[in-house]
């Protein structure tokens, strides 16, 4: 069965405009990507509310710190290899430091911007991002997710930064989802293993486990939304239920939700966990499904690694 399959860039550009309709302290800036990151939405909207610094990334985190300062919400978006590499510094030392209001709506993150290769596809930007203090990190797995996530921002105090992928992804949740930063999602039961994973590979892990299911393996998904704070009590209760945890995700394996889920683990429930996702090394170009494939991160793929795993 063919699924609906919606763009989590053009839904954060629809509900940063709806958003500026009822709040007028949102501001919105942007690093001359408005077309990609479908900022342009709330720019041709609201054109004195919208900011383009140019490729400037470190003044466009500087200047969202200066626009916060002065009691408005800025939401910031360019690439994610741009907004958690070049700009790190500032965010640090600028927004977190000194606990503004600033979000960072990063988009075109993971193996799947494609062919614009490894120069563009941020691997590391969940590593870089939770290792500062005073900064939540959020990695939706569907537009309705999305929106949810960005709706959540706009109300929170502090800096937030949200990973939004390039590709369409299915629709996975309906319109009564509640997005609840505390707290992970169990999306499916199980006793044999842990599936823990966010963002574009939750969709694949769910079909990965409706084939382990036919293969006599009972796989319980966690679905992490939120990497920072992350849930511990969700991901600890599951590990002692199956003893058995695989992390899955479109990042590096150092330093991103499988390397959270091991901090978590190694001090709170000892027990095997495999982290897959791109194994220490620069992308490649490639259109986005054939990248999932090649690094072992499609259904297909992750089925016969999960077993192989367990065995």
């Amino acid at each position: 069965m063919k699924r609906e399959e919606k763009s989590l860039r053009k839904e954060y550009g629809k509900t940063l405009a709806e958003l500026g309709r009822v709040n007028k302290n949102i501001v919105v800036l942007d690093a001359d990507l408005s077309c990609s990151t479908q900022t342009k939405i709330f720019a041709d909207e609201f054109p004195d509310r919208f900011f383009n610094v140019g490729i400037a990334e470190q003044d466009l985190m500087t200047t969202a710190a200066g626009l916060a300062c002065t009691g408005k919400i800025p939401f910031v978006s360019t690439f994610a290899v741009f907004a958690a590499g070049r700009a790190w510094e500032q965010i640090r030392n600028t927004i977190c430091y000194s606990d503004l209001n600033v979000k960072i709506c990063a988009t075109h993150a993971g193996i799947t911007v494609g062919e614009d290769g490894a120069s563009h596809q941020a691997l590391e930007d969940i590593s870089l991002m939770r290792s500062i203090p005073n900064m939540l990190v959020i990695v939706p797995a569907d537009a309705k997710e999305t929106r949810e996530a960005v709706k959540f921002a706009a109300e929170y105090s502090g800096a937030v930064y949200i990973r939004i992928p390039r590709t369409n992804l299915p629709v996975i949740f309906d319109d009564n989802y509640s997005f609840d930063y505390l707290n992970a999602v169990k999306i499916k039961e199980g006793s044999d293993v842990s599936l823990i994973t966010n963002g574009e590979t939750l969709i694949e892990v769910i079909d990965a486990a409706e084939e382990l299911h036919k293969k006599g393996i009972n796989a319980e998904i966690i679905h992490v939304p939120v990497v920072k704070p992350i849930d511990l009590n969700t991901i600890v209760n599951s590990a002692k239920k199956t003893n058995r945890v695989i992390t899955v995700e479109n990042h590096s394996v150092i330093g991103g939700l499988g390397s959270a889920v091991c901090e978590i683990l190694s001090e709170n429930c000892p027990v095997k966990v495999s982290r897959i996702g791109i194994n220490d090394t620069f992308g490649q170009s490639g259109n986005a499904k054939q990248l999932l494939s090649f690094y072992g991160l499609t259904a297909d793929r992750l089925t016969d690694k999960i077993i192989g795993l367990l065995q």
